[in-house]
């Protein structure tokens, strides 16, 4: 848990996070506007400006306190910039080789194993300026990892690769925050990246944390700011079974059985699955045959009031997950829509979120 209040200047501006309590554990996402004061916020916390003020505790430690601080380097936090900041005079092997050499007990046979996992270890003797971006982030995370942090902070480090690059590294990034356990601080202004990563939501704007929140509960809000101009989504998380006949692959909750078309070669496993709002119509009887796969028994939870001719309806599902349905006012009003009610969710689309 880090708990705390931090002031930090920088120009004209001022950040000023106001009392919080953050959970340290999966990923984290610090979300908000460019500008809102995500990346000062990291670097307070980490206690790389002098001029921080306030107080910091990392579960009994403590960290800051007034004008006092524990230096950056006694915090064991591991930092991915968005550049990745890699020594342009060194190789691979000398930028992960410079943080183990600072992390006592650190062998270089795990440094090496650390870079297999990453992915990077081909690239071990390779100078750093002849690496793509997407490998040059690699190793700087596992320039992160070999330093044995207890906390990993990145800084939206994939803002500056292409959408391919971007895929894969958040396809690894999810597999260490599973396989490491170590807890990250992820800074994005791009909700995808929070809805196929966060455990949990640090909503900011303005140099101050407006609110700490689930990712379910951020996304069962139909005013949530993660939502862009597609809309309300809902995130289901479950299992990846195998494919069946025509192509038809399950997803599996503890409350449904979903069924998705058109993602060949995914492997089984956990996954997230990503549903508009707009694609979700709503029945009080059992549809019977449908060509619609997806037909989920749901209740009615809230109802929000009427925006440009239509509202979103907030359903929850067996095992609580909740599902958001978008329809006309017409619609609610003719179906009589109210908390409490037993409907049908019909999904015409679903996606897994990649």
């Amino acid at each position: 848990m880090l708990r705390g209040q931090l002031t930090l200047r920088a120009g004209d501006f001022l950040l000023d996070s106001g009392e919080f309590e953050i959970e340290t554990t999966g990923v984290t996402a610090l979300f908000g506007r460019s500008g809102s004061g995500k990346s000062l916020l990291l670097r307070a916390m980490a206690g790389l400006d002098p001029q921080t003020r306030g107080h910091l505790h990392f579960g009994t430690e403590r960290w800051q306190d007034g004008r006092w601080r524990l230096p950056a380097s006694c915090r064991d936090i591991g930092f991915v910039f968005q550049d990745a900041a890699l020594f342009p005079h060194l190789d691979v092997r000398g930028n992960l080789d410079y943080a183990r050499r600072r992390a006592p007990g650190v062998t270089v046979a795990s440094m090496v194993a650390i870079a297999e996992e990453v992915g990077i270890a081909h690239r071990l003797d390779q100078d750093v300026g002849s690496l793509s971006g997407g490998e040059r982030q690699r190793v700087a995370i596992a320039r992160a990892l070999v330093s044995r942090p207890r906390l990993l902070f990145m800084d939206e480090p994939l803002s500056a690769l292409d959408w391919g690059a971007k895929a894969e590294l958040l396809g690894l990034i999810e597999t260490l925050a599973a396989s490491t356990g170590v807890p990250i601080l992820y800074i994005t202004h791009a909700p995808l990246e929070v809805e196929r990563l966060a455990t949990r939501v640090v909503f900011m704007a303005e140099g101050r944390i407006e609110r700490v929140e689930t990712l379910r509960d951020a996304l069962a809000r139909p005013d949530s700011p993660l939502f862009d101009e597609e809309g309300p989504v809902s995130v289901f998380e479950g299992e990846l079974g195998a494919p069946g006949d025509f192509g038809l692959l399950p997803f599996n909750t503890p409350g449904a059985r979903l069924w998705l078309v058109g993602t060949p070669g995914r492997k089984p496993g956990a996954a997230r699955l990503r549903i508009l709002a707009r694609d979700v119509a709503l029945a009080l009887d059992a549809p019977g045959r449908a060509s619609i796969l997806n037909q989920l028994a749901v209740t009615v939870e809230h109802i929000e009031p009427e925006s440009g001719g239509r509202v979103t309806v907030v359903c929850r599902l067996g095992d609580g997950q909740r599902l958001l349905a978008q329809i006309t006012a017409w619609s609610a009003h003719t179906l009589a829509l109210a908390p409490g009610m037993a409907a049908f969710a019909l999904i015409k689309s679903v996606a897994l979120v990649d």
